[in-house]
């Protein structure tokens, strides 16, 4: 017999929950990121994964299903998270999700311990007495607790229990819940980064942390797939697989706050010991910006360079922290980093300056001096920009790494940052950089090498216009920072 409800169904945003300065639950940037998602989704979910309910009060967690259900009104079903630690904890906050008027709750297997599986299914039996429509949420690698088929199928045949959120990423698991429960619960997908595949084989819908940010792209490939169009939905899912890979591998709660206030909606920072520049690096997030504006959630605008006495107006994809105006060519740094693998990983300290200044000076300079072992070579003509080598070149390998891989992946850097805005056609003749390129003497792989160097130059560019990092910001993450060679406390 079939307990699918009709309403679970389609796309839910796994909600962040945004906190002021204080940590304070921030409820009008709340209220502005429900209704930034309501038009493209089926329903919401707060205080899940994505919403740190695990530092969060039991009072915090009311509100924040409070909210939900407030400013949702009854548009879509909200589906409360209530799994807590303890069986005590996790009845008693489904009971008020019932009492408040959730549609359902989404109740994580109860962690840290490492319950037995027969500990596990008796914790689902307490909650299911409370009488609200359940979503078993199997997330082992939060959880430490992987459901097993049959602990699942056993599960599915509680009186209220009506769907199933599988965060696994395990697609032989999944496969066995089609086999096993398909057409008696519904069947979610919780891993960003398998989802055209599991609608495809018959889930239902899918809970996103990536559908804070995109929620309408989700939404087209769910309508794909419903109309049969699995072509459509394969090319989706290609499309934003690298964003959605960063989401869902890389601290999702700060790379998905962090995305969200690049397109103008400020939810805060994660609560400690999260992060910014742990969990979420900061090589990932200059790569969660590129693939936010290649997807036009981050839209170009108008900005102005004051260079060499006058003003050179460009458009570029700027966030809310980008400055309108940007001066100071006399001399800008910025640093990039990008991998992996290790061997190939990619580090530029990048000076950027105007013709005439110290950094043009300093280039003239370097051309007319001998360096053994560290050959200085012009790259690029417009801008004109000096590739410095960091380790000492000793061998043929060597120097082919250097000159001709890394050097190709700057040069396409560099042509990227003109097609982008951030070095304006206008202004290539005024401007000049000094490139010093890392290359690790153990480097053996020509594409990673090439491909690292362009998204770390890439980075190091934007960060050289935009200022950034900034002091604020330096001093905000100054507890996270790690030398990316060697951490020790």
């Amino acid at each position: 017999m079939s307990k699918k409800p009709e309403w679970f169904k389609g796309i839910f945003p796994a909600l962040v929950t945004p906190f002021v300065h204080d940590e304070a639950i921030d409820e009008g940037a709340f209220r502005s990121l429900i209704r930034h998602v309501l038009p493209h989704v089926n329903g919401l979910v707060p205080v899940g994964t994505t919403g740190e309910f695990v530092y969060m009060s039991m009072e915090e967690k009311r509100r924040a299903i409070q909210i939900t259900l407030d400013e949702a009104a009854g548009r879509v079903p909200v589906v409360a998270g209530t799994g807590c630690p303890s069986t005590r904890e996790t009845v008693a906050l489904t009971q008020f999700a019932k009492d408040a008027g959730a549609r359902a709750a989404l109740v994580v297997a109860p962690y840290y311990l490492k319950p037995a599986y027969n500990e596990v299914y008796e914790h689902y039996e307490a909650v299911n007495d409370v009488g609200l429509p359940i979503i078993l949420y199997n997330i082992p690698q939060c959880a430490g607790t992987h459901f097993r088929w049959w602990t699942a199928e056993g599960m599915a045949y509680l009186d209220n229990v009506v769907g199933i959120k599988d965060s696994s990423g395990d697609v032989p698991f999944l496969m066995a819940l089609f086999e096993k429960i398909k057409g008696r619960i519904s069947i979610f997908c919780g891993h960003d980064e398998i989802v055209a595949a599991a609608l495809a084989a018959g889930a239902d819908g899918a809970i996103l942390a990536s559908a804070n940010l995109i929620p309408d792209i989700w939404q087209q490939m769910y309508a794909a797939v419903q109309s049969g169009d699995l072509a459509k939905a394969q090319a989706l899912q290609a499309k934003i697989q690298k964003l959605v890979r960063i989401v869902a591998r890389q601290g999702s709660v700060q790379a998905v706050k962090e995305g969200l206030r690049m397109m103008g909606i400020d939810v805060g920072n994660a609560r400690l010991p999260i992060m910014p520049g742990g969990a979420f690096r900061r090589e990932d997030r200059e790569e969660l910006r590129i693939q936010l504006e290649s997807l036009g959630k981050i839209a170009p605008q108008s900005v102005e360079y004051q260079l060499n006495g006058r003003l050179v107006r460009t458009e570029l994809p700027a966030t809310p922290q980008t400055p309108h105006q940007i001066g100071g060519f006399a001399l800008k740094i910025g640093e990039g980093f990008s991998g992996p693998p290790f061997s190939e990983l990619a580090h530029i300290d990048l000076l950027v300056g105007e013709r005439g200044g110290p950094v043009d000076k300093a280039i003239k300079q370097a051309l007319g001096v001998a360096h053994p072992g560290h050959e200085v070579r012009v790259i690029h003509e417009r801008p004109r920009t000096l590739l410095v080598p960091t380790v000492t070149v000793r061998t043929k390998k060597q120097e082919r790494h250097i000159y001709e891989c890394a050097s190709q992946g700057v040069v396409k850097a560099i042509d990227a940052s003109i097609a982008d805005g951030f070095l304006p056609a206008d202004a290539l003749d005024d401007l000049v950089m000094i490139a010093n390129v890392f290359v690790h003497p153990s480097a053996a792989n020509r594409t990673r090498i090439e491909m690292n160097n362009y998204k770390a130059m890439r980075h190091a560019i934007r960060k050289a216009i935009e200022g950034r990092p900034t002091l604020a910001e330096l001093l905000h993450e100054r507890q996270a920072a790690r030398h990316p060679f060697r951490y020790a406390p």
